[in-house]
């Protein structure tokens, strides 16, 4: 009778199990001179797992056993043939058949009879049950984690398993850059595309040194992972590993995605496209004419893709860009009264930082409510009053809240005024509104006018739209003694909270 030695080992990592291989060809030599086994063929050496079928070694001895080049099989033990419930019932199918004569194991016994089937059968079973409880106690042990906030899996672009702590670390090669991304996508001005080429440039690769593709870029801005929270099996969790980023940025970002959607391509490069929209809700276009005399102009209008449009005008470039001008006048700021008013800033922060520590003693008494809650959430689903996907949509809402307060609460306490710094910010950009209005920058007017304001149309040649707060405050016409400006209006209007009106633009386009 002639055999197939055939020899598997469940890895295909190299430096894993190698040895398994070795003794298992060693013993089954040694077994087939023992026992006077005629050994025909190549020996079948797999590295693969045999809890799946699909196996192409194995595939190829069922193969010359069918072809009668081989009458049966020699291997270590039935679980180096199969784990799997198909593989397994292949090999008894054959022995049935009588295409497989015998079978030969050093460490267990086999005999084509009913008794022997049974046996092999409970071989193979026993084996795919070890495979099945193997899977059931790993994912018991990645549930465990996951509630102790540590991250069961590979580690996000921008962090590091720790084999020794088992945790989660931050790649300090990576992180500057892998913030820098959400920064720089929150401005609103790039595609997921170029982002992928930004990574590239900058030299930002993934964890297995590959470049990033567009996809992998919107993968990882989505990812809640890097503002501490941990998103498993449709469940959020508390993460114990260092947020990269604040909630704020995550936010942007994710309007950004929402906003851009899929990218629409530019056939030129006009300066203002896709800034503006038609009353009609379509988009406008823009056109180069060249007159009689050789001079060029360009020309917006709307695209009429929506249907019949009242829009019949164009409006020429030249008469955009003074309308842009008067609409950057409105929340322009000189040198001179930039000064004066960061000096009024400066005076007020020492009023304010005693409301500030009211504010803080608020912030966590909510932090502690917050805590109750989720404790009396977990109850109630405990006792099965709320179903789980009830149970998960409250938790990830408590928790969303919780991440809020104790960002506020971190900002207050590491940062002081964490109005202050928004505050400064938001005059500069007024003071960066004037130097922009003298200038012939028209790009970075698009930007500026797409940061502090929204809706923008194109209406009987003019160009409307409304500011964001607080821009909407300084753009609102001045009078009398208002019409000196020394100090925003917006904060002069506090409440009790000592933090302006959050800007909703992105940082100076000098400062990208």
């Amino acid at each position: 009778m002639k055999y197939i030695i055939y020899a598997r080992k469940s890895t295909e990592d190299e430096n894993h199990q190698v040895l398994s291989i070795e003794s298992q060809l060693a013993e089954l030599r040694e077994f087939a001179a023992k026992e006077k086994l005629e050994i025909v063929g190549p020996t079948f050496i797999e590295t693969k797992t045999a809890k799946e079928p699909g196996r192409t070694k194995f595939a190829e001895i069922l193969k010359q056993i069918e072809q009668s080049r081989a009458d049966g099989i020699l291997s270590w033990h039935p679980d180096r043939l199969a784990r799997n419930s198909i593989d397994g019932g292949k090999i008894i199918h054959m022995v049935d058949r009588g295409l497989i004569k015998s079978l030969k194991f050093p460490t267990f016994w086999f005999e084509p009879t009913p008794q022997g089937l049974f046996m092999l059968q409970i071989a193979f079973g026993q084996s795919k049950y070890y495979v099945d409880n193997l899977r059931e106690n790993v994912m018991r042990g990645m549930r465990q984690k996951i509630r102790n906030g540590v991250w069961p899996l590979w580690a996000p672009l921008g962090y590091l398993n720790n084999p020794t702590t088992r945790g989660t670390d931050v790649n300090e090669k990576k992180m500057t850059l892998v913030k820098k991304m959400f920064k720089v996508y929150a401005t609103g001005n790039y595609t997921l595309k170029e982002m992928s080429e930004w990574s590239k440039k900058v030299g930002l690769k993934s964890n297995l040194g590959n470049n990033i593709s567009p996809g992998q870029v919107q993968t990882t801005l989505q990812n809640i992972f890097y503002i501490g929270l941990m998103k498993y099996k449709g469940e959020v969790f508390e993460g114990k590993h260092k947020p990269l980023i604040s909630k704020k940025l995550f936010d942007r970002v994710q309007e950004v995605l929402k906003e851009r959607g899929k990218p629409q391509k530019i056939k030129h490069n006009f300066a203002f496209l896709r800034l503006m929209k038609c009353p009609c809700s379509a988009a406008i276009t823009a056109e180069k004419k060249i007159k009689p005399s050789g001079r060029e102009y360009i020309y917006y209008r709307c695209t009429k893709k929506k249907g019949p449009c009242l829009e019949k005008h164009f409006l020429r470039e030249e008469a955009l860009i003074e309308q842009i001008k008067t609409h950057l006048q409105k929340v322009s700021l000189s040198s001179q009264d930039t000064e004066k008013v960061l000096a009024e800033l400066g005076k007020d922060e020492l009023k304010a930082k005693e409301q500030t520590k009211i504010i803080v003693q608020n912030l966590k008494q909510e932090l502690t409510e917050i805590e109750i809650k989720l404790e009396k959430l977990l109850d109630v689903y405990l006792a099965e009053v709320i179903s789980t996907e009830e149970y998960t949509a409250r938790k990830q809402k408590i928790l969303t809240r919780k991440l809020e307060l104790q960002e506020k609460i971190r900002d207050f306490e590491q940062k002081g005024l964490s109005w202050l710094e928004p505050a400064r910010e938001f005059v500069l950009k007024l003071n960066y509104a004037e130097k922009l209005r003298r200038s012939e920058n028209y790009q970075e007017m698009k930007t500026f006018l797409k940061n502090i304001g929204s809706n923008h149309i194109l209406q009987n040649q003019k160009l409307i739209f409304s500011f964001k707060t607080p821009f909407n405050f300084a753009a609102e016409p001045r009078s009398g003694e208002a019409e000196s400006l020394t100090y925003p209006k917006v904060w002069t209007q506090r409440d009790s909270n000592p933090r302006p009106q959050q800007c909703e633009c992105c940082a100076l386009p000098t400062e990208l």
